[in-house]
């Protein structure tokens, strides 16, 4: 036991942990650099779908939607979204404008949050049924806008990584 107590002072809990199990290298600097890329792919990806998915049914319809649960300007703020869903997954994606764009794009969560999601609760998964092999889901709570905020504020504050037009522009 005293050696794990040295080893554990001499390099730190989360050091330890990694080596305990065989996966030191995660623990370097040159690996856990790469972390943000999966955020970006995960948060761009999903804000642009999200905007896709909207101008596919077409802004009118989001508007009405808007409209119902009472936003103002609803045509306007529906083109606001859907345009911020876009170009904001973009930027994620590339690693451009990052903690510009997070500030709109976080703008969009907490509206979303707050007048659709928050009635439903935390859990975005609710199972309702199983019928004829499928499952039948209801209207999913806040927990997808608040694991996209906290993706968002670790690209804000950890920066974007590596192959980021962030990152390349901070180089100059």
């Amino acid at each position: 036991m005293n050696q794990l107590t040295q080893s554990v002072e001499r390099e730190g809990s989360s050091r330890f942990v990694f080596s305990s199990r065989g996966l030191a290298f995660l623990a370097t600097p040159s690996v856990a650099r790469w972390a943000p890329i999966p955020l970006r792919l995960i948060v761009g990806y999903g804000f642009m779908e999200h905007g896709f998915a909207k101008l596919s049914r077409g802004p009118e319809g989001f508007a009405a939607i808007l409209h119902t649960i009472g936003v103002p300007a609803p045509h306007l703020m529906a083109w606001l979204t859907i345009l911020t869903e876009l170009i904001g997954g973009l930027a994620v994606l590339l690693g451009a404008f990052v903690p510009l764009l997070s500030l709109p794009m976080a703008a969009v969560l907490f509206v979303a949050m707050l007048t659709v999601h928050l009635p439903y609760g935390f859990s975005s998964i609710k199972l309702l049924s199983v019928t004829a092999g499928r499952a039948q889901f209801g209207p999913p709570g806040y927990e997808l806008d608040l694991l996209y905020l906290a993706c968002l504020a670790a690209l804000v504050f950890g920066g974007s990584g590596p192959m980021a037009i962030d990152h390349y522009f901070r180089k100059k």
